[in-house]
């Protein structure tokens, strides 16, 4: 389809799709400027002023103010990220960043995580605009750097370093969150109101060099490599929250389960399973291993990383449960650490979103949900501002849609983008 016969939720989307926003972490990144440009130039061209913060070369995060028709309203901040995570082109049925429409999906690093919601905040407030009409209240628009990252070099600079951009804040509207999933025959929104706290965590094994060819029982990767299979193979209880509960019993409700098998319950949402059991126990999941140099030479030092997710509060006895699983032979260093939250399902906001879904797909039930993973909103909420995950799509059953955050082949129904455009359209006209 040509470009100028597209939505333009859906030409936002592959534009950005488009330009390479390539997270690696640990500070190497191909950077946002470019995406960061691309946005700031659509909202000049709908008369708006953004601002540019670049606190590190190319890693640039904008912003732009739009005056809403009640400046005694607290204002809403709408923000989404434009970094990505890797993509290895080989394993991808297309290239991961032409931005391919097939089969009435939008393919593409990014297209669930997260460039649809940015086209989406983009799109919204540019049909409000066009139309002459002013948003309920005043709408701050954040496009964060490096979230990939833990939102180093992004959000969590941009609070301390430019305050002032979220004057007059108190809520705000993110990623992962407000698409559908099953129930069993039946379907739900999900509305994220929390996120688990995260620990990226290094092991250290240290040993004693030698030759490959040596009895060598001190050897560091040996040492690694048995306390990375304990905590890889480790069983984590279920715990849960006050989001998680009314979570399980909102989906019993649904359809009309009788069992309290919290992970039993997951099964019901197809697709979305294993997401959703990961939200009411610890993960720890090892995702990388160094060590050694040449085939005859044994190492005197091994590491591995760890992407440890906690339950909020609880990050202090999980630290102490991961030290008794390596042992006093293994060190543990933490590399990147971020709180957790879980707010209340309730309020006008909340009202808000679950009438803008309903609207738009009366009579589907919308239920709170503690996020696995973490977002902007985390820095955000260290100023003040209380965040939720709403994202709006209305999704296919048999779409493992969870399962393509940092997956192969990511891609999002155009429909779905459309639909979710109208969806945060109406949400900002009203709320």
């Amino acid at each position: 389809m040509p470009a100028e016969e597209l939505p333009e939720v859906v030409r936002l989307a592959r534009d950005l799709i488009r330009i390479d926003t390539t997270n690696y972490g640990g500070g190497r990144a191909n950077g946002e400027r470019e995406a960061a440009r691309y946005v700031g130039a659509f909202l000049e061209g709908l008369g708006l002023e953004p601002e540019y913060y670049e606190p590190v070369e190319r890693r640039t995060n904008v912003m732009a103010r739009v005056e809403g028709a009640d400046p005694s309203k607290p204002a809403l901040v709408l923000h989404g990220h434009l970094d990505v995570v890797p993509a290895v082109a080989a394993d991808w049925s297309v290239d991961p960043f032409a931005g391919e429409i097939r089969d009435g999906l939008l393919w593409g690093r990014g297209a669930v995580d997260m460039k649809d919601m940015d086209a989406m905040i983009l799109a919204s407030v540019a049909d409000l605009i066009r139309s002459g009409e002013k948003p309920a209240r005043d709408l701050i628009l954040v496009f964060f750097s490096d979230e990939e990252n833990g939102g180093v070099e992004g959000s969590a600079r941009v609070v301390k370093e430019r305050p002032e951009w979220f004057r007059g804040a108190t809520e705000a509207i993110s990623e992962v969150g407000g698409y559908s999933i099953p129930v069993g025959d039946k379907s739900a929104y999900l509305l994220q109101v929390g996120e688990k706290a995260l620990m990226w965590i290094t092991l250290r094994a240290r040993g004693r060099a030698g030759h490959g060819s040596r009895v060598h029982p001190d050897n560091a990767i040996t040492r690694l490599a048995r306390a990375v299979e304990k905590i890889g193979s480790a069983t984590w209880p279920v715990e849960l929250t006050d989001t998680t509960r009314a979570l399980l019993d909102g989906m019993t409700g649904v359809c009309g389960s009788d069992s309290d098998d919290p992970d039993e319950i997951a099964r019901l949402a197809g697709p979305a399973e294993a997401f959703l059991a990961s939200t009411w126990r610890t993960t720890a999941n090892p995702t990388g291993l160094t060590a050694g140099y040449k085939h005859n030479v044994i190492p005197d030092a091994a590491s591995a990383t760890l992407d440890v997710r906690v339950l909020p509060g609880t990050e202090e006895r999980v630290l102490a449960e991961l030290s008794e699983l390596v042992g006093d032979d293994v060190e543990i260093e933490i590399f990147h650490r971020d709180i957790g939250l879980e707010a209340p399902f309730e309020g006008a906001l909340v009202e808000a979103m679950v009438g803008a879904l309903g609207a738009h797909d009366p009579g589907v039930p919308v239920l709170p949900y503690l996020l696995g993973a973490g977002t902007d909103n985390k820095a955000l909420s260290t100023i003040g501002i209380t965040g939720y995950g709403f994202a709006p799509l209305q999704l296919p059953r048999d779409l493992d849609f969870t399962g393509m955050f940092h997956g192969v082949d990511e891609r999002v129904p155009t429909a779905a983008l459309e639909f979710g455009q109208k969806v945060l359209t109406d949400l900002i006209r009203t709320y």
